[in-house]
């Protein structure tokens, strides 16, 4: 039966989903599709979330448009559930902390929920949202046959873009967290949630490192010396590292759709 967001029927997603949050990302990675973006199937375009199937190497996949953050994330998440996928990819960007450099790429092992998600889904207490060790492994391996400067470790899903907090995100970097993004927190939890129904649920992030978050006053010296380089890409260089990334996740995809 169709869904409330998702307008489609069951057996219209493969079992692996590619999970950008931008529609438009969900197009770059269709057209990457065997046949390229008029030979997939457009599954659903309902409120601008774009989804189309496809295959990659002959292996059935998906691409599904998530929205930006936990709310948007978590409906369609649930309802491709409900259609029956079973793997999950986060393909998206993220703010990177430490030595992490923009244009690297990002696996995340777990991601902390500092998001109303986490006391949801956790009923008011602690959560752990971690990543599948599969899907995981696949990811590091599909990124580093492509070359790319690969890191993996946990990461920050924040309710918020532009923080308030006085320390600014940067403060997670301190803590030996790797990026912050907006959505990954919700994927695992729900993921976690049906593994431990008995369901072959998995889930995983990649992610692109499209900003640099530093301390404040390396920040303010930056500034000072007129280098903004060390902060965001140029859009076309960005699009240009991103899709790489979408490379690997494509890879990833259709090795663990083939299993």
């Amino acid at each position: 039966m169709a869904q409330i967001h998702l307008h489609a029927e069951r057996g219209d997603y493969a079992p692996v989903v590619l999970l950008p949050g931008d529609p438009n990302r969900s197009k770059r990675i269709a057209a990457r599709f065997d046949g390229g973006l008029e030979k997939a199937k457009l599954v659903n375009e309902n409120r601008g979330l774009f989804g189309y199937t496809g295959t990659v190497n002959g292996v059935p996949v998906s691409v599904q448009t998530t929205g930006m953050g936990t709310p948007t994330t978590s409906i369609v998440v649930e309802e491709l559930l409900n259609l029956g996928a079973e793997t999950f990819i986060r393909v998206g960007t993220c703010g990177g902390f430490l030595h992490l450099e923009t244009g690297d790429v990002l696996v995340a092992s777990a991601a902390v929920a500092s998001s109303g998600i986490g006391p949801i889904l956790g009923f008011n207490e602690p959560t752990a949202p971690t990543a599948d060790f599969d899907v995981t492994g696949a990811l590091i391996a599909a990124a580093k046959s492509e070359e790319l400067t690969t890191h993996v470790g946990p990461i920050v899903t924040s309710d918020v873009f532009y923080d308030p907090e006085p320390r600014g995100t940067a403060r997670w970097g301190a803590r030996g967290y790797l990026g912050v993004e907006m959505e990954s927190a919700a994927l695992f939890l729900l993921a976690m949630r049906e593994r431990a129904k008995g369901r072959p649920v998995r889930a995983g992030t990649i992610l692109t490192v499209s900003d640099t978050i530093r301390d404040p006053e390396i920040v303010k010296e930056a500034r000072k010396n007129g280098g903004e380089a060390w902060y965001r890409l140029p859009e076309d260089e960005l699009i240009a590292r991103i899709d790489r990334t979408i490379g690997a996740a494509l890879k990833a995809a259709a090795q663990l759709g083939a299993r």
